[in-house]
């Protein structure tokens, strides 16, 4: 798969070991930020009550990865579709953003409560984009020992 300078990945559905696939683009590609979306997402929102969202918005548009890991694995702030859709659109076509979740993206629109912006996000993502569907199976519970 040729991978351009600043081109995106998905991969999609838990338990294959997804943030592990992705420490060798983390190694191939610093520097670097790599979070948990609901820890990002609180991140975003310290920032604007504290008066530096566009200074934190700025960090995270201008890193060259940006690994969003977890994405649907928590209850996500009531703002997370904009945040989101923001840190992609400043992101796009200048940096590379890797995501991961074990969540269908049939089921984002549902997730972030806003279908427009979920599917804005996505253009963006996925032109110049790969998606990595993993699965169906969970590897740990597939290898988990039973008593």
């Amino acid at each position: 798969m040729k991978v351009e300078s600043w081109a995106n990945l998905l991969t999609l559905l838990s338990g294959i070991g997804s943030t592990g696939l992705l420490v060798p683009f983390g190694l191939l590609r610093p520097p670097q930020l790599r979070a948990q979306t609901h820890i990002l997402l609180e991140e975003v929102t310290e920032a604007t009550i504290e008066g530096r969202r566009k200074s934190y918005m700025e960090s995270i548009s201008g890193v060259a990865l940006l690994i969003i890991d977890d994405f649907g694995m928590r209850k996500l702030p009531q703002t997370a579709a904009e945040d989101l859709l923001e840190s992609v659109m400043r992101r796009y076509e200048r940096a590379s953003t890797l995501l991961t979740s074990n969540r269908p993206v049939d089921d984002w629109g549902k997730l972030l409560a806003d279908v427009a912006a979920v599917g804005a996000m996505l253009d963006r993502l996925l032109h110049h984009g790969h998606v990595l569907k993993c699965g169906p199976k969970s590897w740990r519970t597939k290898t988990a020992v039973t008593d």
